[in-house]
């Protein structure tokens, strides 16, 4: 009998073209493998929701969840994608491996890394909005490394839908970007994701109830280009753990093949080759994975059985090692210090609390999270200095931590500086706010006092809202978004993306308030919150712990109160206990630990604990304070 062409014993099919390498390259044309990008919110996850739905991957009875990618719980929560993830489908006799990614800048490692997997990408846009900052910072990584495009412009239900101006928008960008002539001669489909239909037609006639549209057109997508006669080349281009199997590493095999049992090296270039036993080898498989003997070049794969191997090293034939040029990752901005927890109240409610555990944790994080950096503190030796992209990237690490049972001690975040040509430089970000045109004035006063540079301001009369673009240094981006939502009533849109290093733009105005602090440790009475509310806004509801020095409110003026809000209603005789006045407590305001982060300056912390985020103030700020009155 004949072999099924699909089954592993069958030669890949393979079409030999001459590279202009000097190494003979062949496509594989049974495989493709896709990355999805787009700017946040334009709805990659929910396309590749879509796709799945009409790939069969389900069972007919079984229970389908919204954005099944985003499957950890901060992801489900906060509704974005933070980790990229794989998945797989077949479709007309041919495997397409796709890659959902995550749309904030904070997390750009992720994208930068899976470029090294894929052959070609989907750029998703809203049909509304049109290209935006983060738009253009994946789709210049992807043109980077000669990547070919198709355009998906998505949620072309919307009334106010666009569909001409987001064409034109987009080309424009792929021009600015210097893309090649292939390049610019993208496909494009229109989508409505979450109807989950697609078609071809501009006028969106031809709209059906399916996804087909969508993958006819990563079908004309190039294949894997494969270089023939080579050894085994692999990078690794992201790490999974599993409780089980250990370390799993994932990445495409460029050239070669791998097998179960098969001793491999991995190295990076110029260093020595370790090695290892391949124990078990997946490919992804519709939202699992299986396990194969054999996966030839091409193919997207996962490792087990190398505890060691890092991203960025290429698993190589260990006789004749050709390591591949390691993933170059953009630089972090934003610093951030996480100490053992040092308040009156440490060690109450988690389990792990010392030092040598938030170093063994953040070290395990390194391993994954390529755009992070930690460091020792000088001040104290249980202290770190953990460096990220931005303090989102920074926070979702914290709060992954803290469900996981640490208690720490954060400190507020600072933004890296460098020496460039001899001058002090900081990192500048471009901000993009939509905004109701009777906010724009207020707006532009907060970002002129956070020595923001106006580089554009459009208004759109259709919807009266005005698009205002700044240059801004990050440091005035640390708590923008809160008083922007504050200024604005909650209906600005912020999107922001680092822009340059340039020149230290001076010294900018600190916190207009100051902090109600707890006069002593205590239990919150209602009587001492009655008491309290009229001096500012309160964080604490009654009923709760607190200690001397901990930040329970913000202050109507500058500079910190301190307030007793633990005491309770002297009792006399000749009345009972609250018959005269009944007690009315405004309700205190909800602090998330992005929030939290945010309020802090440099003499405050905050402790997060798996029960409970709190503010204090830094242990010993008193002696401080007073040495500087002196």
């Amino acid at each position: 009998g004949g072999v099924d062409a699909f089954s592993p014993l069958a030669r890949p099919r393979i079409a030999r073209t001459q590279g202009t390498l000097k190494m003979a390259m062949e496509e594989r044309s049974d495989i493709r493998n896709v990355a999805i990008i787009a700017h946040v919110d334009h709805g990659k996850t929910t396309l590749v929701d879509a796709m799945l739905q009409n790939s069969d991957v389900y069972r007919e009875n079984e229970e389908v969840k919204e954005r099944v990618m985003d499957s950890n719980d901060q992801e489900r929560e906060r509704g974005i994608t933070i980790l990229a993830k794989n998945t797989a489908v077949e479709y007309k006799g041919t495997k397409i491996n796709i890659v959902d990614t995550p749309g904030h800048a904070d997390f750009g490692g992720e994208v930068e890394r899976i470029m090294n997997m894929v052959d070609g990408v989907m750029l998703v846009v809203d049909s509304v909005e049109g290209p935006k900052p983060q738009t253009r910072f994946v789709l210049k990584k992807a043109l980077e490394r000669g990547i070919q495009a198709v355009l998906v412009i998505n949620k072309v239900d919307r009334p106010s839908a666009r569909v001409d101006y987001v064409m034109d928008k987009t080309f424009d960008l792929f021009c600015e970007l210097d893309a090649t002539d292939e390049q610019t001669d993208f496909q494009t489909v229109y989508t409505s994701a979450i109807n989950g239909e697609s078609g071809l037609e501009a006028d969106c006639s031809d709209l059906t109830k399916n996804m087909n549209a969508v993958f006819d057109k990563m079908l004309e997508l190039p294949p894997p280009k494969i270089a023939v006669d080579e050894p085994l080349q692999m990078l690794v281009a992201n790490i999974d753990f599993d409780d089980f199997k250990g370390k799993l590493s994932i990445g495409r095999v460029a050239s070669g093949s791998l097998k179960v049992g098969q001793t491999v090296g991995f190295t990076r270039p110029g260093e020595k080759v370790e090695t290892g036993k391949v124990s078990e080898l997946f490919v992804f498989d519709k939202l699992g994975r299986k396990n194969v003997d054999v996966a030839e070049a091409g193919e997207i794969v996962m490792i087990a059985g190398l505890p060691d191997v890092q991203i960025g090293q290429t698993i190589v034939d260990k006789e004749n090692p050709k390591p591949l040029p390691p993933i170059a990752v953009e630089e972090p901005t934003v610093r951030i210090t996480l100490g053992v927890n040092k308040s009156p109240m440490a060690g109450r409610e988690g389990k792990k609390l010392t030092s040598r555990m938030i170093r063994e944790r953040l070290m395990k994080e390194l391993d994954r999270n390529v755009a992070l950096q930690v460091e020792d503190s000088e001040e104290s030796a249980d202290t770190f200095i953990v460096s990220g992209r931005g303090q989102l990237h920074l926070t979702v690490l914290i709060e992954t931590m803290r469900r996981e049972g640490f208690e720490m001690m954060v400190g507020a975040p600072t933004v890296i500086f460098k020496e460039i040509d001899g001058a002090r430089c900081e990192p500048w970000e471009m901000i993009e706010c939509t905004v109701p045109d009777e906010y724009t004035g207020s707006v532009v006063d907060m970002m002129a006092r956070r020595k923001g540079e106006l580089v554009d301001m459009a208004a759109n009369p259709a919807d009266s809202m005005t698009a205002i673009k700044y240059l801004l240094p990050t440091r005035g981006v640390l708590g923008l978004r809160n008083a922007l939502l504050t200024a604005t009533r909650g209906t600005v849109i912020i999107d922001s993306n680092f822009d340059s290093y340039k020149p230290f733009a001076g010294e900018l105005e600190t916190r207009e308030k100051g902090s109600l602090l707890a006069y002593e440790s205590g239990t919150v009475t209602p009587f001492g919150i009655m008491g309290a509310q009229d001096r500012g806004q309160m964080f604490i509801p009654p009923r709760i712990e607190i200690y001397s020095n901990m930040i329970i409110g913000i202050h109507q003026r500058p500079g910190d109160l301190k307030v007793n809000v633990c005491k309770a209603k002297a009792l006399t005789n000749m009345r009972s206990s609250g018959a005269d006045e009944k007690s009315t407590c405004v309700p205190h305001i909800e602090m998330s630990l992005d929030a939290c982060v945010e309020y802090i300056n440099a003499e405050e912390v905050v402790e997060v604990t798996p029960t409970s985020i709190r503010m204090g103030k830094k242990p010993g700020w008193d002696a401080k304070r007073n040495q500087r009155a002196k």
